[in-house]
């Protein structure tokens, strides 16, 4: 039977657009949902201030009479200006082991891209960097971070087979969280001294939101504007994923490190892996997902390590050296002994170097994939 494309135009659309993995996934023990409300509020312009400079639409995919797949199409205007691009963005992409279905979806994306002046597509991409992006080609076999994507091999199988190549990769590695410091942590005092530098002791992460939160995302709009396709985040869209990431985060895990004028030149977030609580929850946080994740917040013996950027003006100077210091002995206090790290662009050597006195080992690969149009 034909593949039928249908543009989410209705809140029941929207549901089926949403609630589509977790049918899909029902049997996958590694897949971790999204929190339903917040893939809700992504496709909604009154809630997600990157339609202030992005526009999309949505895509199912029916076959035999039922959903076979999704795609959201994106077009960050932004971004395209920035990187001289006239790029489409696919994302939200999930479909059933059929070529026909995965066909069908990439050109529904591609011809509404086309309409608008693109030449070329790329994904998974999200609307911001914010957003999960790559799709997983190594590390199947592992638990997801709940901050990232996760889908079957056939994907990338059937995604070169209709004509995309790779883009860029990112790797994911799990460092070791052990009694055995690394050396670095010895020049701690020597680099307060040196460069006036010191660690914010919040006593909540309100408190730490509430004096520093704004300063903190525009620094990582300052540091993270060299990394590919990055898209600088509005005040509208920070003061958004503050009211989004503060509950979830505990003073403990996360670290500013401050100049000796107080302002803030380095940030480190990470948060106890919440993966297992919102399986459990299964992406809800009413009538009872929310107590899941609360005990996950409390107990655990993983982190995930989601963001850390230093001002330039500062790199090589150890801000770094008093972030980590910080977290590891917080992480040990409370019966940490591991960190899985963000995804790091693969040709980010800067960044993967910072953890080079950690033991590590490989955990996951994700990639993003590009064709002409």
């Amino acid at each position: 039977m034909a593949v039928e494309i249908k543009i989410v135009r209705t809140r029941r659309d929207l549901k089926r657009f949403v609630d589509f993995p977790e049918w899909l996934y029902k049997d996958c023990a590694n897949w971790v949902p999204a929190l339903r409300g917040d893939e809700f509020d992504t496709f909604d312009p009154q809630k997600n201030g990157a339609y202030a400079y992005c526009e999309s639409e949505c895509y199912l995919a029916y076959k035999d009479g039922r959903v076979a797949g999704r795609v959201a199409a994106i077009i960050n205007h932004n971004a395209n200006r920035d990187w001289k691009e006239s790029t489409v963005r696919f994302g939200w992409l999930d479909f059933i082991e059929d070529r026909e279905v995965l066909q069908a979806l990439m050109d529904a994306v591609e011809a509404w891209g086309k309409a608008r002046g693109c030449t070329r597509m790329k994904g998974p991409w999200g609307f911001t960097d914010m957003d999960k992006e790559g799709l997983l080609v190594e590390g199947y076999e592992h638990l997801s971070p709940f901050t990232c994507l996760y889908n079957y091999p056939y994907y990338d199988k059937l995604l070169k087979e209709i004509g995309f190549s790779k883009d860029v990769d990112w790797t994911q590695r799990i460092a070791k969280v052990t009694d055995q410091l690394p050396p670095m942590f010895q020049f701690a005092e020597m680099i307060e001294q040196r460069f006036g530098l010191h660690i914010f002791q919040a006593r909540s992460t309100r408190e730490l939101a509430d004096r520093y939160g704004l300063a903190i995302f525009h620094m990582y709009n300052e540091t993270f504007a060299p990394l590919f396709q990055f898209t600088p985040l509005t005040d509208k869209q920070i003061d958004s994923y503050l009211k989004t990431y503060v509950p979830i985060l505990r003073p403990e895990f996360v670290s500013v490190c401050l100049d000796k004028d107080d302002r803030p030149v380095g940030f480190t977030f990470c948060v106890p892996s919440l993966s297992k609580a919102v399986k459990k929850a299964r992406g809800r946080l009413f009538p009872l997902g929310f107590v899941h994740i609360l005990r996950a917040l409390r107990r655990n013996d993983t982190l995930e390590a989601l963001m850390i950027g230093v001002l330039p003006e500062y790199q090589g100077k150890g801000a770094n050296v008093l972030m980590f210091k910080h977290i590891h002995e917080n992480a040990l206090k409370f019966g940490i002994n591991r960190m899985i790290l963000n995804p790091q662009l693969e040709d980010n050597f800067k960044v993967q170097s910072l953890f080079e006195q950690y033991e590590t080992e490989p955990f996951m690969r994700r990639r993003a994939y590009s064709k002409n149009i």
